[in-house]
Protein backbone atom coordinates (compact mmCIF):
# COMPACT_ATOMS: atom_id res chain seq x y z
CA UNK A 1 0.00 0.00 0.00
CA UNK A 2 1.45 3.38 -0.95
CA UNK A 3 1.71 6.38 1.37
CA UNK A 4 -1.45 8.17 0.18
CA UNK A 5 -3.52 4.99 0.28
CA UNK A 6 -2.30 4.26 3.80
CA UNK A 7 -3.17 7.75 4.99
CA UNK A 8 -6.55 7.58 3.28
CA UNK A 9 -7.34 4.29 5.02
CA UNK A 10 -6.21 5.75 8.35
CA UNK A 11 -8.43 8.82 7.77
CA UNK A 12 -11.47 6.64 6.97
CA UNK A 13 -10.95 4.62 10.13
CA UNK A 14 -10.60 7.78 12.18
CA UNK A 15 -13.69 9.27 10.54
CA UNK A 16 -15.74 6.16 11.25
CA UNK A 17 -14.59 6.21 14.86
CA UNK A 18 -15.48 9.91 15.16
CA UNK A 19 -18.95 9.31 13.66
CA UNK A 20 -19.67 6.51 16.11
CA UNK A 21 -18.72 8.77 19.00
CA UNK A 22 -20.88 11.78 18.03
CA UNK A 23 -23.58 10.97 20.54
CA UNK A 24 -21.04 10.33 23.31
CA UNK A 25 -18.57 12.50 25.18
CA UNK A 26 -15.15 12.46 23.58
CA UNK A 27 -12.92 9.85 25.21
CA UNK A 28 -9.19 10.56 24.75
CA UNK A 29 -8.28 7.28 26.46
CA UNK A 30 -10.20 5.31 23.86
CA UNK A 31 -8.68 7.41 21.08
CA UNK A 32 -5.15 6.63 22.28
CA UNK A 33 -5.95 2.95 22.76
CA UNK A 34 -7.36 2.76 19.23
CA UNK A 35 -3.98 3.87 17.90
CA UNK A 36 -1.99 1.64 20.24
CA UNK A 37 -4.12 -1.37 19.25
CA UNK A 38 -2.89 -1.00 15.65
CA UNK A 39 0.75 -1.10 16.78
CA UNK A 40 2.85 -4.15 17.62
CA UNK A 41 2.95 -3.36 21.33
CA UNK A 42 1.04 -4.42 24.43
CA UNK A 43 -2.52 -3.22 24.91
CA UNK A 44 -1.57 -1.22 28.03
CA UNK A 45 1.89 -0.15 26.89
CA UNK A 46 2.74 3.55 26.40
CA UNK A 47 4.95 3.40 23.29
CA UNK A 48 5.67 7.07 22.58
CA UNK A 49 5.55 10.53 24.13
CA UNK A 50 1.86 11.15 24.82
CA UNK A 51 0.97 7.53 24.01
CA UNK A 52 -0.32 8.30 20.53
CA UNK A 53 0.25 10.93 17.80
CA UNK A 54 -2.57 13.00 19.32
CA UNK A 55 -0.12 13.43 22.25
CA UNK A 56 -2.67 13.44 25.09
CA UNK A 57 -1.02 11.84 28.15
CA UNK A 58 -4.15 10.00 29.29
CA UNK A 59 -3.53 6.22 29.55
CA UNK A 60 -6.08 3.65 30.67
CA UNK A 61 -7.08 3.67 34.32
CA UNK A 62 -4.69 1.78 36.56
CA UNK A 63 -4.73 0.42 40.11
CA UNK A 64 -2.03 2.80 41.30
CA UNK A 65 -1.06 3.16 44.97
CA UNK A 66 -2.34 6.14 46.95
CA UNK A 67 1.18 6.72 48.29
CA UNK A 68 4.77 5.56 47.99
CA UNK A 69 8.12 6.17 49.63
CA UNK A 70 11.39 6.14 47.73
CA UNK A 71 13.40 5.97 50.97
CA UNK A 72 11.93 2.83 52.53
CA UNK A 73 10.76 1.21 49.27
CA UNK A 74 7.03 1.18 50.00
CA UNK A 75 5.12 0.53 46.74
CA UNK A 76 8.40 0.76 44.81
CA UNK A 77 8.73 -2.16 42.40
CA UNK A 78 12.27 -1.21 41.43
CA UNK A 79 14.63 1.75 41.07
CA UNK A 80 17.45 1.97 38.54
CA UNK A 81 20.30 4.46 38.24
CA UNK A 82 20.22 6.89 35.35
CA UNK A 83 22.80 9.54 34.47
CA UNK A 84 23.47 12.68 36.49
CA UNK A 85 20.87 14.70 34.51
CA UNK A 86 17.69 13.27 33.00
CA UNK A 87 15.23 15.11 30.77
CA UNK A 88 13.87 12.29 28.59
CA UNK A 89 10.34 11.09 29.33
CA UNK A 90 10.04 7.30 29.82
CA UNK A 91 8.43 5.06 27.21
CA UNK A 92 7.23 1.50 27.93
CA UNK A 93 6.70 -1.15 25.25
CA UNK A 94 7.00 -4.92 24.82
CA UNK A 95 8.63 -5.60 28.17
CA UNK A 96 11.16 -2.77 27.97
CA UNK A 97 11.43 0.69 29.53
CA UNK A 98 13.35 3.32 27.57
CA UNK A 99 14.61 6.62 28.94
CA UNK A 100 16.97 9.32 27.68
CA UNK A 101 19.69 10.56 30.03
CA UNK A 102 23.46 11.18 30.11
CA UNK A 103 26.33 8.82 30.91
CA UNK A 104 26.53 9.49 34.65
CA UNK A 105 25.74 5.84 35.42
CA UNK A 106 28.59 4.54 33.26
CA UNK A 107 26.97 1.24 32.29
CA UNK A 108 29.44 0.52 29.48
CA UNK A 109 33.06 -0.28 30.27
CA UNK A 110 34.26 1.58 27.18
CA UNK A 111 32.52 4.75 28.38
CA UNK A 112 33.29 5.39 32.09
CA UNK A 113 30.88 7.71 33.90
CA UNK A 114 33.22 10.70 33.49
CA UNK A 115 32.79 10.54 29.70
CA UNK A 116 29.97 12.87 28.66
CA UNK A 117 27.48 11.21 26.29
CA UNK A 118 23.90 11.31 25.20
CA UNK A 119 22.46 7.95 26.30
CA UNK A 120 19.26 6.10 25.54
CA UNK A 121 18.85 3.31 28.09
CA UNK A 122 16.83 0.13 27.61
CA UNK A 123 15.74 -1.52 30.87
CA UNK A 124 13.75 -4.64 31.70
CA UNK A 125 10.17 -3.67 32.55
CA UNK A 126 9.74 -6.22 35.34
CA UNK A 127 13.05 -5.75 37.16
CA UNK A 128 14.60 -2.48 35.97
CA UNK A 129 17.73 -4.40 34.95
CA UNK A 130 19.97 -2.61 32.44
CA UNK A 131 19.82 -4.32 29.05
CA UNK A 132 21.56 -2.06 26.50
CA UNK A 133 22.22 1.53 25.60
CA UNK A 134 22.66 3.67 22.51
CA UNK A 135 25.55 6.11 22.98
CA UNK A 136 25.98 9.50 21.29
CA UNK A 137 29.40 11.06 21.69
CA UNK A 138 29.48 14.82 22.14
CA UNK A 139 29.72 17.00 19.05
CA UNK A 140 33.14 18.69 18.74
CA UNK A 141 31.48 22.10 18.24
CA UNK A 142 30.47 22.13 21.90
CA UNK A 143 27.55 23.76 23.66
CA UNK A 144 26.23 25.72 20.69
CA UNK A 145 25.08 22.37 19.25
CA UNK A 146 25.37 19.86 22.10
CA UNK A 147 25.06 21.29 25.62
CA UNK A 148 27.26 19.53 28.23
CA UNK A 149 25.70 16.87 30.46
CA UNK A 150 22.16 17.29 29.09
CA UNK A 151 22.12 13.88 27.44
CA UNK A 152 19.11 12.70 25.43
CA UNK A 153 16.19 15.07 26.00
CA UNK A 154 13.48 13.35 23.96
CA UNK A 155 11.41 10.17 24.16
CA UNK A 156 11.66 7.38 21.57
CA UNK A 157 8.81 5.79 19.63
CA UNK A 158 8.51 1.99 19.65
CA UNK A 159 6.58 -0.29 17.31
CA UNK A 160 7.31 -4.01 17.33
CA UNK A 161 11.05 -4.68 17.12
CA UNK A 162 11.92 -1.17 15.95
CA UNK A 163 12.54 2.07 17.83
CA UNK A 164 13.06 5.60 16.46
CA UNK A 165 14.47 8.66 18.20
CA UNK A 166 16.55 11.82 17.74
CA UNK A 167 20.03 11.79 19.28
CA UNK A 168 21.88 14.66 20.90
CA UNK A 169 24.03 14.78 17.76
CA UNK A 170 21.05 15.66 15.58
CA UNK A 171 20.66 12.18 14.12
CA UNK A 172 17.39 10.39 13.52
CA UNK A 173 18.11 6.73 14.21
CA UNK A 174 16.16 3.51 13.92
CA UNK A 175 17.24 0.81 16.40
CA UNK A 176 16.49 -2.87 16.93
CA UNK A 177 14.65 -3.07 20.28
CA UNK A 178 16.49 -6.29 21.12
CA UNK A 179 19.90 -4.74 20.52
CA UNK A 180 22.44 -7.50 19.96
CA UNK A 181 20.63 -9.84 22.36
CA UNK A 182 19.06 -11.64 19.38
CA UNK A 183 22.08 -13.94 18.93
CA UNK A 184 24.23 -10.91 18.06
CA UNK A 185 22.44 -10.55 14.74
CA UNK A 186 23.34 -7.24 13.10
CA UNK A 187 20.03 -6.14 11.58
CA UNK A 188 19.41 -3.50 8.93
CA UNK A 189 21.50 -1.81 6.29
CA UNK A 190 23.65 -0.07 8.93
CA UNK A 191 26.48 -2.54 9.59
CA UNK A 192 29.29 -0.37 10.93
CA UNK A 193 28.67 -0.51 14.69
CA UNK A 194 32.05 -0.45 16.39
CA UNK A 195 30.83 -2.79 19.14
CA UNK A 196 28.28 -5.58 18.84
CA UNK A 197 27.95 -7.10 22.30
CA UNK A 198 24.75 -7.52 24.30
CA UNK A 199 25.04 -4.15 26.05
CA UNK A 200 25.22 -2.16 22.82
CA UNK A 201 22.50 -0.85 20.49
CA UNK A 202 21.93 -2.34 17.05
CA UNK A 203 21.41 0.50 14.56
CA UNK A 204 19.11 -0.23 11.61
CA UNK A 205 19.53 3.11 9.81
CA UNK A 206 20.68 6.63 10.61
CA UNK A 207 19.99 10.09 9.15
CA UNK A 208 22.49 12.77 10.19
CA UNK A 209 20.47 15.99 9.94
CA UNK A 210 23.51 18.23 10.44
CA UNK A 211 25.55 16.51 7.77
CA UNK A 212 22.87 15.47 5.29
CA UNK A 213 20.40 18.38 5.63
CA UNK A 214 22.75 21.22 6.73
CA UNK A 215 20.83 21.69 9.99
CA UNK A 216 22.49 23.74 12.74
CA UNK A 217 20.71 22.77 15.96
CA UNK A 218 20.91 25.19 18.87
CA UNK A 219 22.15 23.62 22.14
CA UNK A 220 20.45 20.27 21.50
CA UNK A 221 17.82 18.31 19.65
CA UNK A 222 14.83 17.28 21.74
CA UNK A 223 12.14 16.22 19.27
CA UNK A 224 10.09 13.17 20.24
CA UNK A 225 9.16 11.85 16.81
CA UNK A 226 5.60 11.07 15.69
CA UNK A 227 4.65 8.35 13.25
CA UNK A 228 1.57 7.47 11.19
CA UNK A 229 1.76 4.49 8.88
CA UNK A 230 5.25 4.53 7.41
CA UNK A 231 5.61 8.31 7.81
CA UNK A 232 7.94 9.58 10.54
CA UNK A 233 7.75 13.29 11.43
CA UNK A 234 10.65 15.21 12.99
CA UNK A 235 11.36 18.77 14.13
CA UNK A 236 15.04 19.16 13.18
CA UNK A 237 16.02 21.62 15.93
CA UNK A 238 17.50 24.16 13.51
CA UNK A 239 18.27 27.33 15.46
CA UNK A 240 20.32 30.45 16.06
CA UNK A 241 24.09 30.83 16.30
CA UNK A 242 26.05 30.87 19.56
CA UNK A 243 25.62 34.63 19.88
CA UNK A 244 21.84 34.32 19.40
CA UNK A 245 21.99 36.93 16.62
CA UNK A 246 21.28 35.14 13.37
CA UNK A 247 20.11 31.78 12.04
CA UNK A 248 23.26 30.42 10.36
CA UNK A 249 21.38 27.80 8.31
CA UNK A 250 18.14 29.62 7.54
CA UNK A 251 17.56 27.53 4.41
CA UNK A 252 17.91 24.24 6.28
CA UNK A 253 14.66 22.42 7.01
CA UNK A 254 12.86 22.80 10.31
CA UNK A 255 10.27 20.08 9.69
CA UNK A 256 10.81 16.81 7.83
CA UNK A 257 8.96 13.66 6.89
CA UNK A 258 10.92 10.39 6.65
CA UNK A 259 10.12 6.88 5.53
CA UNK A 260 10.37 5.05 8.84
CA UNK A 261 11.52 1.79 7.25
CA UNK A 262 14.42 3.20 5.23
CA UNK A 263 15.27 6.64 6.63
CA UNK A 264 14.66 8.22 3.22
CA UNK A 265 13.59 11.86 3.42
CA UNK A 266 10.19 12.26 1.73
CA UNK A 267 9.68 15.99 2.16
CA UNK A 268 11.13 18.94 4.06
CA UNK A 269 10.00 22.44 5.02
CA UNK A 270 12.01 25.45 6.16
CA UNK A 271 9.11 27.90 6.65
CA UNK A 272 10.43 29.55 9.85
CA UNK A 273 13.63 30.31 7.93
CA UNK A 274 15.50 33.33 9.28
CA UNK A 275 12.70 34.10 11.77
CA UNK A 276 13.64 31.40 14.30
CA UNK A 277 13.91 33.19 17.64
CA UNK A 278 16.13 30.78 19.55
CA UNK A 279 15.90 27.00 19.23
CA UNK A 280 13.28 24.55 18.00
CA UNK A 281 12.51 22.05 20.73
CA UNK A 282 8.88 21.14 20.10
CA UNK A 283 7.61 17.73 18.97
CA UNK A 284 5.00 17.11 16.25
CA UNK A 285 1.39 16.10 16.83
CA UNK A 286 -1.13 14.58 14.46
CA UNK A 287 -4.87 14.46 13.90
CA UNK A 288 -7.56 13.83 11.32
CA UNK A 289 -10.10 16.64 10.97
CA UNK A 290 -13.12 16.30 8.69
CA UNK A 291 -11.29 13.61 6.76
CA UNK A 292 -8.07 15.62 6.31
CA UNK A 293 -4.98 14.21 8.02
CA UNK A 294 -2.74 16.92 9.49
CA UNK A 295 0.71 16.89 11.07
CA UNK A 296 1.26 19.77 13.50
CA UNK A 297 4.63 21.43 14.08
CA UNK A 298 5.45 24.06 16.72
CA UNK A 299 7.92 26.45 15.12
CA UNK A 300 10.83 28.32 16.62
CA UNK A 301 9.24 31.53 15.33
CA UNK A 302 6.24 31.12 17.63
CA UNK A 303 3.87 29.93 14.89
CA UNK A 304 2.02 26.62 14.85
CA UNK A 305 2.04 25.00 11.40
CA UNK A 306 -0.16 22.30 9.90
CA UNK A 307 0.88 20.22 6.88
CA UNK A 308 -0.64 17.49 4.80
CA UNK A 309 1.34 14.46 6.03
CA UNK A 310 1.67 13.02 2.52
CA UNK A 311 3.13 16.22 1.08
CA UNK A 312 2.63 17.03 -2.58
CA UNK A 313 4.97 16.00 -5.40
CA UNK A 314 7.79 15.40 -2.94
CA UNK A 315 7.39 18.80 -1.27
CA UNK A 316 5.65 20.01 1.86
CA UNK A 317 2.03 21.11 1.60
CA UNK A 318 1.07 23.78 4.14
CA UNK A 319 -2.55 23.72 5.26
CA UNK A 320 -2.58 26.54 7.80
CA UNK A 321 -0.38 28.57 10.14
CA UNK A 322 -1.21 30.36 13.39
CA UNK A 323 0.85 33.04 15.17
CA UNK A 324 0.71 32.15 18.87
CA UNK A 325 1.99 35.57 20.04
CA UNK A 326 0.51 39.08 20.09
CA UNK A 327 1.77 40.97 17.05
CA UNK A 328 3.38 43.74 19.13
CA UNK A 329 5.35 41.31 21.30
CA UNK A 330 9.11 41.39 20.81
CA UNK A 331 12.04 39.04 21.22
CA UNK A 332 15.24 39.92 23.07
CA UNK A 333 17.44 37.78 25.27
CA UNK A 334 16.22 37.64 28.88
CA UNK A 335 13.52 40.30 28.39
CA UNK A 336 11.34 38.99 25.59
CA UNK A 337 7.56 39.12 25.44
CA UNK A 338 7.50 37.07 22.23
CA UNK A 339 7.88 33.32 22.74
CA UNK A 340 8.39 30.25 20.63
CA UNK A 341 6.83 26.81 21.11
CA UNK A 342 8.48 24.12 23.23
CA UNK A 343 5.28 22.26 24.11
CA UNK A 344 3.79 19.57 21.88
CA UNK A 345 0.46 20.39 20.19
CA UNK A 346 -2.35 18.16 21.47
CA UNK A 347 -5.47 17.04 19.60
CA UNK A 348 -8.72 16.67 21.56
CA UNK A 349 -12.23 16.34 20.16
CA UNK A 350 -11.45 17.94 16.81
CA UNK A 351 -9.48 20.92 18.12
CA UNK A 352 -5.79 21.69 18.75
CA UNK A 353 -4.25 23.01 21.99
CA UNK A 354 -0.79 24.49 22.53
CA UNK A 355 1.05 26.92 24.80
CA UNK A 356 4.14 29.06 24.21
CA UNK A 357 7.40 29.22 26.13
CA UNK A 358 11.13 29.78 26.15
CA UNK A 359 14.35 28.13 27.27
CA UNK A 360 14.06 28.12 31.09
CA UNK A 361 17.53 29.64 31.38
CA UNK A 362 16.12 32.79 29.77
CA UNK A 363 13.70 33.46 32.60
CA UNK A 364 10.00 33.61 33.26
CA UNK A 365 7.40 35.70 31.46
CA UNK A 366 3.84 36.01 30.23
CA UNK A 367 2.52 32.93 28.49
CA UNK A 368 -0.31 32.21 26.08
CA UNK A 369 -2.43 29.08 25.77
CA UNK A 370 -4.51 28.59 22.63
CA UNK A 371 -7.41 26.49 21.42
CA UNK A 372 -7.34 26.39 17.60
CA UNK A 373 -9.84 25.20 14.99
CA UNK A 374 -7.80 23.15 12.47
CA UNK A 375 -10.41 23.24 9.71
CA UNK A 376 -9.49 26.62 8.23
CA UNK A 377 -6.73 27.23 5.71
CA UNK A 378 -3.98 29.78 5.15
CA UNK A 379 -2.98 32.35 7.77
CA UNK A 380 -5.47 31.70 10.56
CA UNK A 381 -3.88 33.98 13.20
CA UNK A 382 -6.19 36.25 15.26
CA UNK A 383 -4.87 39.39 13.54
CA UNK A 384 -2.79 40.24 10.47
CA UNK A 385 -0.18 42.98 10.19
CA UNK A 386 -0.22 45.51 7.35
CA UNK A 387 2.03 48.43 6.52
CA UNK A 388 0.84 51.91 5.60
CA UNK A 389 3.09 51.89 2.55
CA UNK A 390 1.04 49.04 1.07
CA UNK A 391 -2.10 48.44 3.15
CA UNK A 392 -3.59 46.10 0.56
CA UNK A 393 -1.28 43.16 1.31
CA UNK A 394 -0.17 41.55 4.60
CA UNK A 395 3.30 42.58 5.73
CA UNK A 396 6.05 39.98 5.66
CA UNK A 397 6.75 38.42 9.09
CA UNK A 398 9.66 39.88 11.06
CA UNK A 399 11.86 37.82 13.35
CA UNK A 400 12.00 40.01 16.45
CA UNK A 401 8.68 41.89 16.29
CA UNK A 402 5.82 41.44 13.86
CA UNK A 403 4.23 44.85 14.39
CA UNK A 404 6.41 47.97 14.70
CA UNK A 405 4.27 51.11 14.72
CA UNK A 406 7.15 53.48 13.97
CA UNK A 407 7.67 51.57 10.73
CA UNK A 408 4.08 52.29 9.74
CA UNK A 409 2.69 48.91 10.77
CA UNK A 410 -0.89 48.35 11.92
CA UNK A 411 -3.03 45.27 12.46
CA UNK A 412 -6.52 44.19 11.52
CA UNK A 413 -8.70 41.43 12.90
CA UNK A 414 -8.40 38.35 10.73
CA UNK A 415 -11.83 37.21 9.45
CA UNK A 416 -10.19 33.83 8.83
CA UNK A 417 -8.99 33.47 12.43
CA UNK A 418 -9.00 29.93 13.83
CA UNK A 419 -8.72 31.05 17.47
CA UNK A 420 -11.44 29.40 19.54
CA UNK A 421 -10.13 30.82 22.78
CA UNK A 422 -6.98 32.41 24.23
CA UNK A 423 -5.96 31.96 27.85
CA UNK A 424 -3.52 34.26 29.66
CA UNK A 425 -4.90 33.42 33.09
CA UNK A 426 -8.15 34.46 34.72
CA UNK A 427 -6.31 37.43 36.19
CA UNK A 428 -2.94 38.05 34.47
CA UNK A 429 -2.05 40.64 37.13
CA UNK A 430 -2.09 38.03 39.92
CA UNK A 431 0.90 35.68 39.84
CA UNK A 432 -1.03 32.60 40.97
CA UNK A 433 -3.72 33.20 38.31
CA UNK A 434 -1.44 34.20 35.42
CA UNK A 435 -0.47 31.89 32.56
CA UNK A 436 3.30 32.07 32.41
CA UNK A 437 5.69 30.68 29.82
CA UNK A 438 5.55 26.91 29.65
CA UNK A 439 7.68 24.00 28.53
CA UNK A 440 4.72 21.76 29.25
CA UNK A 441 2.13 20.07 27.09
CA UNK A 442 -1.55 20.06 28.01
CA UNK A 443 -3.40 16.92 29.05
CA UNK A 444 -7.18 16.81 28.66
CA UNK A 445 -9.90 14.50 29.90
CA UNK A 446 -13.60 14.95 30.73
CA UNK A 447 -13.37 18.41 29.12
CA UNK A 448 -10.87 19.52 31.77
CA UNK A 449 -7.51 20.76 30.48
CA UNK A 450 -4.53 20.86 32.81
CA UNK A 451 -1.19 22.51 32.21
CA UNK A 452 1.64 23.72 34.43
CA UNK A 453 3.70 26.73 33.46
CA UNK A 454 7.44 27.06 34.07
CA UNK A 455 6.76 29.30 37.07
CA UNK A 456 5.15 26.29 38.76
CA UNK A 457 1.49 27.28 38.53
CA UNK A 458 -0.93 24.50 37.58
CA UNK A 459 -4.00 25.59 35.64
CA UNK A 460 -7.21 23.53 35.37
CA UNK A 461 -9.17 25.04 32.48
CA UNK A 462 -12.58 24.44 30.93
CA UNK A 463 -11.65 23.03 27.52
CA UNK A 464 -14.75 24.59 25.93
CA UNK A 465 -14.41 28.15 27.22
CA UNK A 466 -10.76 28.67 28.16
CA UNK A 467 -11.67 29.82 31.68
CA UNK A 468 -9.76 28.37 34.63
CA UNK A 469 -11.68 26.48 37.28
CA UNK A 470 -8.68 26.58 39.61
CA UNK A 471 -4.96 27.23 39.80
CA UNK A 472 -2.30 26.02 42.23
CA UNK A 473 1.22 27.29 42.83
CA UNK A 474 3.69 24.43 43.41
CA UNK A 475 6.29 26.99 44.64
CA UNK A 476 8.87 25.36 42.38
CA UNK A 477 9.56 25.48 38.64
CA UNK A 478 7.94 22.85 36.45
CA UNK A 479 9.55 21.63 33.23
CA UNK A 480 7.07 18.83 32.76
CA UNK A 481 3.59 18.00 31.50
CA UNK A 482 0.57 16.46 33.19
CA UNK A 483 -0.36 12.83 33.49
CA UNK A 484 -4.09 12.12 33.83
CA UNK A 485 -4.93 8.56 34.78
CA UNK A 486 -8.42 7.64 35.93
CA UNK A 487 -9.68 10.59 37.96
CA UNK A 488 -6.23 11.73 39.09
CA UNK A 489 -3.77 14.37 37.84
CA UNK A 490 -0.03 13.89 38.45
CA UNK A 491 2.51 16.72 38.21
CA UNK A 492 6.23 16.98 38.93
CA UNK A 493 8.43 19.94 39.86
CA UNK A 494 12.06 20.96 40.20
CA UNK A 495 12.01 20.38 43.96
CA UNK A 496 11.43 16.70 43.27
CA UNK A 497 7.81 16.69 44.40
CA UNK A 498 4.98 14.80 42.71
CA UNK A 499 1.62 16.41 43.45
CA UNK A 500 -1.62 14.54 42.85
CA UNK A 501 -4.99 16.23 42.37
CA UNK A 502 -8.47 14.95 41.75
CA UNK A 503 -9.57 15.61 38.17
CA UNK A 504 -12.44 17.91 39.03
CA UNK A 505 -13.74 21.46 38.67
CA UNK A 506 -12.92 22.16 42.29
CA UNK A 507 -9.33 21.80 43.49
CA UNK A 508 -8.69 18.80 45.73
CA UNK A 509 -5.11 17.74 46.45
CA UNK A 510 -4.81 14.02 47.09
CA UNK A 511 -1.14 13.82 48.00
CA UNK A 512 2.41 15.08 47.58
CA UNK A 513 5.46 12.80 47.50
CA UNK A 514 9.12 13.65 47.14
CA UNK A 515 11.32 11.67 44.74
CA UNK A 516 14.62 12.54 46.40
CA UNK A 517 15.91 14.70 43.54
CA UNK A 518 14.63 17.20 40.97
CA UNK A 519 12.09 15.84 38.49
CA UNK A 520 12.26 17.42 35.02
CA UNK A 521 10.30 14.64 33.32
CA UNK A 522 6.63 13.74 33.03
CA UNK A 523 5.22 10.71 34.88
CA UNK A 524 3.80 7.96 32.67
CA UNK A 525 1.70 4.86 33.31
CA UNK A 526 1.87 1.48 31.57
CA UNK A 527 0.55 -1.92 32.64
CA UNK A 528 -0.71 -0.65 36.03
CA UNK A 529 2.68 0.77 36.93
CA UNK A 530 3.65 4.41 37.41
CA UNK A 531 7.09 5.42 36.08
CA UNK A 532 8.85 8.53 37.33
CA UNK A 533 12.39 9.56 36.40
CA UNK A 534 14.08 12.10 38.64
CA UNK A 535 17.41 13.60 37.66
CA UNK A 536 19.40 10.42 38.38
CA UNK A 537 17.04 7.47 38.95
CA UNK A 538 13.92 5.97 37.45
CA UNK A 539 11.32 4.43 39.74
CA UNK A 540 8.66 1.85 38.91
CA UNK A 541 5.80 2.40 41.38
CA UNK A 542 3.22 -0.34 41.83
CA UNK A 543 0.60 -1.08 44.49
CA UNK A 544 1.79 -3.70 46.96
CA UNK A 545 5.41 -3.71 45.80
CA UNK A 546 8.30 -3.41 48.22
CA UNK A 547 11.91 -2.77 47.24
CA UNK A 548 15.06 -2.50 49.32
CA UNK A 549 15.48 0.83 51.17
CA UNK A 550 17.49 3.48 49.30
CA UNK A 551 21.19 3.69 50.09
Amino acid sequence: MNTKSLLCAFSLLAGAHAASQQALAYDPVAAAQATISKMSVGAKDWPMWGGSPERNNTPVDAALPDSWNVEDGTNILWATDLGSETYGNPVVANGHVYVGTNNGAGYLTRYPSNVDLGVLLCLDEKTGKFLWQHSSEKLPTGRVHDWPNQGICCAPLVDGERLWYVTSRGEVVCLDTEGFRDNKENDGPFQTEAFANEEEADVIWKLDMMKDLSVSQHNMCSCSVACVGNLLFVNTGNGVDEGHVTVPKERAPSFICIDRDTGKVLWTDNTPGANILHGQWSSPGYGVFNGQAQVLFGGGDGWLYSFDPAGENGKSKLLWKFDCNPKDSFYALNRATRNHIIATPVVYDGLVYVGVGEDPEHGEGQGHLWCIDPNKRGDVSPTIVYNSKDPSAPAAPRRLQALVEKEGDFQRDNPNSAAVWHYMGNNPKVFEEQMHRTCGTVAIKDDLLVIADFSGVIHCVDVKTGKAYWTYDMLAASWASALIVGDKIFYSDEDGDIVIFKLAKEMEMLGEFNMGSAVYTTPVVANDTLYIANRNKIYAIKAGAKSEPAN
